[in-house]
Parts: C-alpha cells; structure tokens; sequence
C-alpha cells in the first residue's frame, strides 16, 4: 500500500478526509476477480487510460466495467484529486441485479433519486 493511500485512511478515521472509493491503478482488465470494496481500478496501458472497474456499491457486488474509450458508445470519464478520489462522468446505471444508479464525485457514492 502507498504512503499517500495510507495516509488517507488515517485522514479518513479521524475525518479530516472523506471517501467511499479510492483509484488503484492496474495495468490489465481484471476480468472476473472480485474488486475489493472501497477501490475502482483504472485500467492504464501505457498513458491511455481504458477501463474504470469496480465491484457495485448497491450491495449485490455485481463487477461494473466502465469504458474510458472515446470512441466507444457508451463511454465515461474520470478524473482523480491527490488522494486518488475518484469523479467519474457521466453517472452510473447499474441495469442488473440491484440496478442502482449513482455518481461517484471526489470519490464518495451519491445515489440518484428515482
């Protein structure tokens, strides 16, 4: 674990910071491994960044795999601060299982009213 991802969570347990994920940065698609909560990995080959992966925060921890290709249709982008808190857009509808639908902003879930 980095220093800086460390130091978060201390921040975190004593308030001073506040999130739900944090990026962790991965070099290959994790296909059907289990994301740990709290992590979105961001999927990087060389400078480009292709896939933001997360397991579903609704519960029923469906994987969620988020294209960052401009050229593909549906896409989304995301952005991370010195922490590594993730802001991913647009929001995210989780059509399966649980189908959820949140936005995640400077790494904490903000769920969408229906």
């Amino acid at each position: 674990m980095s220093r800086k991802r460390s130091f978060a969570l201390i921040l975190r347990r004593v308030g001073i910071l506040d999130f739900d994920l944090l990026v962790t940065r991965v070099d290959r698609h994790p296909g059907r491994t289990e994301i740990p909560a709290g992590e979105l990995w961001l999927v990087v080959d060389g400078r480009v960044k292709k896939w933001a992966c997360l397991s579903c925060p609704g519960g029923c921890g469906v994987p969620i795999s988020l294209s960052l290709n401009p050229e593909r249709r549906p896409r989304w982008e995301i952005e991370h601060d010195f922490w590594t808190r993730p802001t991913v857009s647009p929001s995210i509808h989780q059509r399966e299982s649980c189908r959820c639908h949140f936005w995640i902003r400077k790494g904490l879930i903000e769920w969408c009213k229906t």
